[in-house]
C-alpha cells in the first residue's frame, strides 16, 4: 500500500484499512456514533522521520492505547496549512477506536494522545504552530461537553475538510453530536475554497 510520502509500507492503510482478518473494517464501514474518532495531522519531520512517517506509526501508537482498539483507518490527505502561512502542508488522516469495554475518559485518553505527540516530539507553543504530530478527539460517541478539556466535538471539526473527509472514510454516517448534521451535509456546508485542490488533495 502507498504510503503518504510515495513510500511503501505493507501495513500502512490506504483507501480503507484493513480487512477484518487484521483486525480492522474496511473503510466505509465504521458508524462512529458508538466510537471515538480521532484527527491525524504533521507537517514537519521529528523523531518518527517525516510528516508521512508520522501519521502512520501514530496509527501504530494508537493501537497500544489500553482498552481501545482501532476499527478503521482513513485515507491520507494533504492539505493546506489553516489559517495560511508559510508552514508545509500536512498530512492528515483519521482514526475510528472502539472501546474494548466502557467508554475511556475523555480527559485520559486526552492525556494519552498528548503523550503519543510528545513522544513523537510535539512541542506545545502558540496556536496553529507547525507540528511533528497533531492528535485531536474529533467526537467520543455522542458525548457533548463544553468544560474541562477536551471539549466535545471538536469545536473546529466541522469547519475543517482535513477532518470531514478522513472523517467520513472511517465513519460515513457520523452526525456530528451538537449539531444535528452528518458528515456529508457539513461537507456541503464547508466554503468551496475549502475543497480545492489547493486546499485539500487525496495523496496516492
Amino acid at each position: 500500500m502507498t504510503r503518504p510520502d510515495g513510500g511503501h509500507r505493507d501495513d500502512a492503510p490506504a483507501g480503507g484499512g484493513q480487512d477484518a482478518g487484521g483486525g480492522e473494517r474496511a473503510r466505509g464501514e465504521g458508524r462512529g456514533d458508538a466510537g471515538i474518532l480521532v484527527a491525524i495531522g504533521a507537517n514537519l519531520p521529528g523523531l518518527a522521520g517525516g510528516a508521512a512517517d508520522a501519521c502512520l506509526n501514530a496509527v501504530d501508537a494508537l493501537r497500544a492505547l489500553p482498552g481501545l482498539r482501532v476499527a478503521a483507518v482513513s485515507r491520507w490527505y494533504e492539505s493546506a496549512p489553516v489559517p495560511p502561512s508559510g508552514q508545509p502542508p500536512y498530512v492528515n488522516g483519521a482514526v475510528l477506536l472502539e472501546p474494548v469495554a466502557a467508554m475511556p475518559d475523555p480527559a485520559t485518553l486526552l492525556a494519552g494522545l498528548q503523550a503519543i505527540e510528545a513522544a513523537f516530539g510535539r512541542e506545545r507553543g502558540e496556536r496553529n504552530a507547525a507540528r511533528t504530530l497533531d492528535l485531536d478527539i474529533v467526537a467520543m460517541a455522542e458525548i457533548v461537553r463544553d468544560a474541562p478539556d477536551p471539549v466535545l466535538p471538536h469545536p473546529r471539526a466541522h469547519e475543517r475538510s482535513f477532518v470531514l473527509l478522513p472523517v467520513r472514510d472511517v465513519s460515513p454516517r457520523w452526525t456530528h453530536p451538537r449539531l444535528g448534521r452528518d458528515v456529508d451535509a457539513l461537507i456541503r456546508d464547508l466554503p468551496r475554497e475549502a475543497l480545492a485542490p489547493a486546499a485539500i488533495r487525496l495523496l496516492a
